[in-house]
């Protein structure tokens, strides 16, 4: 995700589509991923990720340099993602999806690697359903992504201790979930 140039930036925010194209190409895998573990719904994902890219397109001009591009680019997926998995918990509505789009390797697999990686990819998207939308954003960006602390804190807007706490409880609830489900399997 480093191909894309400051240059590429600027020219994209004075209306240059083939420039703004490159961006989206390079980025609108990460954004899907990033917005399908906070929402945890395929076609929600899809929005949120094109979502982003309007409000990227629109903001572009706004952009001013002073944190990596990616940074911005999180900040408004994880923000959006938020309020998209919110607004669904308020209306109670509990749709589960889950894709092999989510970026796997490009090898061919035997048939019970594939079944494999579906069931733990289905684990961890029951898991994750299950925290709130700021918990289940902190443990994407820090367990899936690999942002640091303080990464975290300038994509969410949010103090480091607030991360902290974030993940611990989030952390602490995967665990006891993960205890009742093996629990349950025996």
């Amino acid at each position: 995700m480093n191909n894309i140039t400051e240059n590429t930036i600027i020219k994209a925010s004075e209306g240059s589509m083939e420039d703004f194209e490159r961006i989206y190409k390079e980025y609108s895998g990460f954004v899907y991923n990033v917005a399908f573990r906070v929402v945890n719904n395929m076609d929600e994902a899809q929005e949120v990720t094109q979502e982003v890219f309007l409000i990227v397109y629109r903001k572009l001009k706004t952009f001013q340099f002073k944190s990596p591009f990616k940074t911005w680019i999180y900040r408004i997926t994880v923000n959006l993602a938020i309020n998209y998995a919110k607004k669904e918990s308020k209306e109670q509505r509990v749709a589960f999806a889950y894709d092999e789009e989510y970026e796997c390797d490009k090898t061919v697999d035997t048939l019970g690697e594939k079944i494999e990686r579906k069931q733990q990819g289905k684990i961890i998207t029951t898991l994750l359903k299950a925290l709130n939308p700021e918990q289940r954003a902190c443990i994407v960006l820090r367990s899936i992504e690999g942002l640091s602390y303080q990464e975290i804190a300038e994509v969410l807007c949010i103090n480091v201790n607030t991360v902290r706490s974030r993940l611990r409880r989030g952390r602490e609830k995967l665990v006891a979930l993960r205890k009742e489900m093996v629990k349950n399997e025996m």
